[in-house]
This record gives structure tokens, sequence and C-alpha cells, in this order.
């Protein structure tokens, strides 16, 4: 029999009272669902939902579609695609309380709700679910350092990929069966191959593009395993840079580790932005830095919370996310850099061990 997480609710209910006493939570987006209770489906168009309210038992709404187990601490109601969704919702929704939804909620399941006055006030509940998820377990934590090693050994194949006419689209279409040979799932995201001129765009999509000599390389790459998801970058130089590349990825490298070494509890993400900017804007590349450092990440690849000049929420144990600096020239290249870190006690743990010295490729 399935079970749900009681001290992930627990923690998720606790930071709701603070801010909302006495409300009810329900939470609809497919991560938080299998964060809270083990169980993921892709509902498409269809609803799934937990509600949450403390000092009663989790309800879990299941479209017939996908069969789950039953559950020893939670209430399963089971409906199909021919009931009136409301009502069925209606049933366990307590009409005294305040109803929190949480952002991935779809507006044609949430009006209906509200014009039956399901509740006596709906508000915006999904920092309860995101704060708590943002802060990994002892078991997450150990499932994103072995998500981080796949991507690793993976990123090590890849200069092996690289010569002389081969194709963005080329490259790409190798690195699933890649991923898969050691052990990971599938993508954490659709991978970024960037020559050139292309490595200036940081989501450019891989193309037809042919490799040439003094070309940067730019891999942004991925993975899945056991659902915990990587994330790294690096840019190689294939044959001799030019000067002005090489100085910029110097730049960038620079920034990345000033970033990475302020990195602990207590800390401002808005420091961690201005650390690796600072850096930049130094070498006279600041206008090339488009985005913010980082973000955060666990279940899903881009999750709640970023290292941004404007977060000034502080650092916490737990907390894994992104520092990817990068310098962008239109036109002519670009360079980023990027690790995951992950929050200790004392201190950080970078999770990615691939080097970040220039690497060339001569083939």
């Amino acid at each position: 029999m399935a079970m749900a997480d009681e001290g992930r609710i627990a923690r998720v209910l606790d930071r709701l009272e603070e801010r909302h006493p006495g409300a009810q939570l329900l939470v609809t987006d497919p991560w938080s669902i299998f964060y809270l209770t083990g169980f993921y489906a892709e509902m498409y168009e269809r609803f799934s939902g937990v509600l949450l309210r403390a000092g009663e038992r989790p309800v879990i709404f299941d479209n017939a579609l996908y069969p789950i187990d039953g559950y020893g601490n939670a209430d399963v109601v089971v409906f199909d695609d021919a009931d009136d969704l409301a009502s069925v919702l209606c049933s366990r929704i307590d009409p005294t309380a305040p109803l929190g939804v949480d952002a991935q909620m779809r507006s044609g399941f949430l009006m209906p709700l509200i014009e039956r006055a399901a509740a006596p006030s709906f508000f915006l509940g999904s920092y309860a679910v995101a704060e708590t998820r943002a802060r990994k377990d002892a078991r997450e934590r150990e499932l994103m350092r072995a998500s981080s090693r796949v991507n690793d050994a993976v990123m090590a194949e890849l200069p092996g990929l690289v010569h002389e006419g081969a194709t963005e689209r080329g490259i790409a279409a190798q690195l699933l069966d890649i991923y898969r040979a050691h052990g990971a799932e599938d993508f954490s995201f659709p991978s970024i191959v960037s020559f050139g001129a292309h490595a200036a765009d940081p989501h450019h999509e891989p193309d037809g593009t042919a490799l040439r000599a003094g070309e940067v390389v730019l891999f942004d790459i991925g993975g899945r395993r056991e659902r915990y998801c990587s994330d790294m970058t690096r840019t190689f130089f294939f044959g001799e840079p030019d000067a002005e590349s090489a100085r910029v990825y110097d730049v960038v490298r620079r920034a990345n580790e000033a970033a990475e070494a302020l990195v602990r509890p207590g800390v401002r993400f808005c420091d961690l932005d201005r650390a690796a900017r600072g850096v930049i804007e130094d070498a006279g590349y600041g206008p090339y830095f488009t985005h913010r450092l980082g973000h955060s990440i666990g279940l899903e690849d881009h999750e709640p919370g970023d290292v941004s000049s404007v977060n000034e929420d502080v650092v916490e144990p737990g907390m894994t996310f992104s520092i990817e600096p990068g310098v962008y020239l239109p036109g002519r290249t670009g360079v980023r850099i990027e690790d995951l870190v992950l929050v200790t006690e004392d201190g950080a743990e970078v999770l990615n061990a691939y080097p970040k010295e220039p690497m060339r490729i001569d083939r």
C-alpha cells in the first residue's frame, strides 16, 4: 500500500499556517504531487490534485484513466471524464476555510470553484510547497549528487563527438543514448549545442550549422536520474581561439568561481549575482551578461527561486541552484560556464567535477 510523505506534508502545512492560519491547500502541479505522494502522471488536459489541511488526511483526486494504489495515510477520490469535476472537488473542500491554489492550477478548473463559492476566499499558495521543495532532504541531496555525476560523465564524452564539419543537430541527436548509457532516464531539458556565433544566443536551438576551425563549442546539458535533474554548461575551443575569445573565457570562469566561493547559509542570492556580475563588469563586458546568475533545480530543471540581482532571500542548507555567468557577443561568440551547487550546513558543495580550465579540441 502506498504512503504519502507525512514529513513533507507537515512542513508544507507549517508554512501554510504561518501566512494563512486555518487555510487549506489544493496542489495541482504534477511534480509537487509526486513530491508529496510518490504518484506522478502527466495529466495533459485532465485534473489531478492533492488537498491538504492540518489535522486531516490528505485527499488525492485521481482521474480513473490513471489508476493508482490505495494509500494507507491518505484518501483517494477517483473520478472520470463524465463527472462534474467542480462537484467532485467541492465534496471534499471545506466551505468554511480559505483555499490556497498553486500557480499551475488551470483557470478552467479554478473558475468553477470560485463561481460555486467552494471556499470563502482564495489565494495563491504555491509558496508553501515551493519553499519546502527548495530545501532538499538527505535523500534528495544524494539524488542530486548522483544525477550530476552522470552529467559529468556525459560531458566527458562530448569532446569526442566534435570534429570539423560536425553539425549542432547531429551532435545533439546522439546525446539521449549517451545519457541512458550512463544510467539517466531522459533529458532534464532540450540540450543546447552551439557553434561560433550561435553561442551568443543563450538558448540557441541546435540546427544544421557545421563546425569550423577557430570557433567555440558550447554545451548546456542535463539529464534525469531517478527523477532528479542535472544541468551544466561548458564551453570549448575548436582549435586556437582568438585573443578576445580567450579573454572572455577567463572572465567568465573567474566570475563563476567568485560566486561559488561565496555560497554558504545566510548569504543573499543577490550578493552571489553581484559577485559574478562585478567580475564581468570590471572586465568591460557588463552589457553582454544578459540574464540572472542562476536558477533553483531539483525535480524540475527550473524550480521557483533564482539567483538574481532582485532576490534578497538568503541561502539555506539543502538548497540547490545553478551558478552560470555568461558573456554573449552578438554575431561573434559566447561563453557560459555553469555548475550546480548544493548548500550544506556550513558552506556549499559544487556538484560538478568536470574541469573549467580552457580546453582545446583539435581534430
